[in-house]
């Protein structure tokens, strides 16, 4: 009798999956400055990191593979689909793509690559004109190419927690807040005074919470 096939050693499909939302997020970004190249390699490697267990080593749950079969002897852990923990813990085990971890994480992912078309609309024609971006969703935030990228990584950690990329998140999220920043020294002594006003006016990343920048 053949062996059945594993769930995981897909490496195609790590290669595959990683490259669509790569050249993805790159059609909207279009990373020209080593700034730009820095936030793309970031959100690059969190996508590589998390579909290399999702498709390919499984690597968390070998890790806590004796905790989750002593807490969930019912589960079969290295079935495929026991990859999406948060259903598996919270009581969806028979259909996990259709649980609310799932579902949420959907409206993450696809909220922010919008957010992120939305942007680079705008951003792109405002860059090639030496411009300040102030319309579209540059009205409402400073950063939603940065708030894109952080509402896709976490809609992935939502659907496919892994002890790696639950690392990564807060690292990403603080180097794109120090980004951000940088950004917008960069602003201030470009556009000058002019800057000031839309600063003043515009939260940094959630629209409606109040101003949150630091004082320049």
């Amino acid at each position: 009798m053949s062996e059945p096939a594993s769930d995981y050693g897909l490496w195609s499909l790590v290669i595959v999956n990683s490259l669509i939302f790569m050249i993805f997020a790159f059609s909207f970004t279009k990373p020209r400055t080593a700034r730009d190249w820095r936030s793309f390699g970031a959100f690059s490697a969190f996508l590589v990191a998390l579909f290399t267990e999702m498709y390919g080593f499984p690597l968390t749950i070998y890790l806590l593979s004796g905790w989750l079969s002593s807490r969930f002897p019912e589960v079969d852990w290295f079935a495929h689909d026991s990859g999406h923990l948060l259903e598996m813990m919270f009581g969806w085990k028979d259909s996990p793509h259709i649980g609310p971890f799932h579902l949420l994480s959907t409206f993450f992912i696809f909220g922010g690559f919008i957010l992120l078309a939305l942007a680079w609309r705008v951003l792109y024609p405002a860059q090639r004109l030496h411009q300040l971006a102030t319309d579209g969703p540059y009205a409402r935030i400073r950063h939603p190419q940065y708030l894109a990228f952080i509402l896709i990584m976490f809609g992935f950690l939502l659907q496919w927690p892994t002890l790696l990329t639950a690392l990564m998140f807060p690292i990403l999220v603080f180097m794109y807040v120090r980004l951000a920043q940088r950004e917008e020294q960069e602003a201030r002594a470009e556009f000058g005074e002019a800057y000031l006003p839309y600063w003043s006016r515009t939260p940094a990343f959630f629209p409606g919470l109040g101003h949150e920048a630091k004082q320049m």
